[in-house]
């Protein structure tokens, strides 16, 4: 395997911020010698990414027969646009070494967990504006350097209306700063707040250029309600997105594998019914 670490900072970007490729090796004995990868961004309601979603993710990728990479991102006090950018400019990378790292150029999927899939569908949703464009410093017509081919949101955050998870906005908007920013970059132009409530509540957001999506929730969530993902699935019917979801009766939030091996002390539970997501996922993987 090919371990590799790159800076993806932007202008705004905390220090921490990188990309960490885990790519497996090419080899004549094998018969695979373009492989999907999953670029992993873990949760944390956008003041922290959760190891928990990072690297017990990435070796389940690699044991599909993936490669995978794993963005740490910024958060707060970073604000919007900032992880946004760091993710489509890792998406690039990814892209311009397609050929060089085996990557089946059109198997490049984001897979995001709760703030992380907030910030994985941003990318599905908004990859083809200008601002993105613009701020990476790509020229006009090749704009699909940045185009994720799918979309895995594991509980995403989705909505900022009345099933919202406040403080993921709070943190990516900076309102839990003093003073309050009253706007804010990003898009063609700066937005009130409010305004920039309304754009990154990403129902409203769906085109006909939004990539495939995967998506999971529990019944049960009571910290990101599943109505974000029922928002989000009807949304991409209306738009003839291919969609593919699954509601589990039980569980809480965060769940990660749902297994002992994401097991926290802090509550996260073992939840056998909710392990499949992971087989469900493999094969959803393979068919795209």
């Amino acid at each position: 395997m090919i371990n590799q670490t790159y800076s993806v900072r932007q202008e705004g970007s905390q220090e921490y911020a990188k990309l960490v490729t885990y790519l497996q090796d090419d080899t004549p004995e094998i018969m695979i010698h373009e492989r999907p990868l999953i670029l992993i961004c873990p949760g944390g309601g956008y003041c922290m990414t959760s190891d928990r979603e990072a690297e017990v993710i990435v070796f389940q990728m690699l044991a599909m027969g993936c490669h995978a990479a794993l963005l740490r991102y910024s958060c707060a006090p970073s604000v919007f646009p900032t992880a946004l950018l760091e993710l489509a400019s890792s998406v690039k990378l990814i892209r311009e070494h397609a050929k060089e790292w085996h990557v089946d150029p059109e198997k490049i999927i984001v897979m995001g967990f709760s703030a992380g899939g907030h910030l994985a569908g941003s990318l599905g949703m908004f990859w083809n504006r200008k601002f993105l464009a613009d701020k990476l410093g790509i020229d006009d017509g090749k704009q699909k350097l940045l185009q994720p081919n799918g979309m895995i949101l594991c509980y995403p955050v989705i909505t900022s209306g009345e099933y919202a998870h406040k403080d993921s906005f709070r943190f990516l908007l900076g309102l839990n700063q003093e003073p309050v920013p009253e706007k804010l970059e990003g898009f063609e132009e700066a937005y009130p707040i409010e305004e920039m409530l309304e754009k990154l509540s990403l129902e409203k957001q769906v085109s006909e250029d939004t990539p495939k999506t995967f998506l999971w929730h529990t019944f049960e969530d009571g910290c990101v309600p599943v109505e974000n993902s029922l928002l989000l699935v009807n949304a991409l019917r209306k738009k003839g997105i291919d969609t593919e979801f699954h509601m589990y009766p039980y569980g809480g939030h965060g769940l990660s594998l749902a297994s002992s091996q994401s097991v926290s002390p802090l509550g996260i539970e073992i939840v056998e019914s909710c392990q499949s997501w992971m087989k469900l996922v493999r094969t959803w993987i393979e068919n795209l």
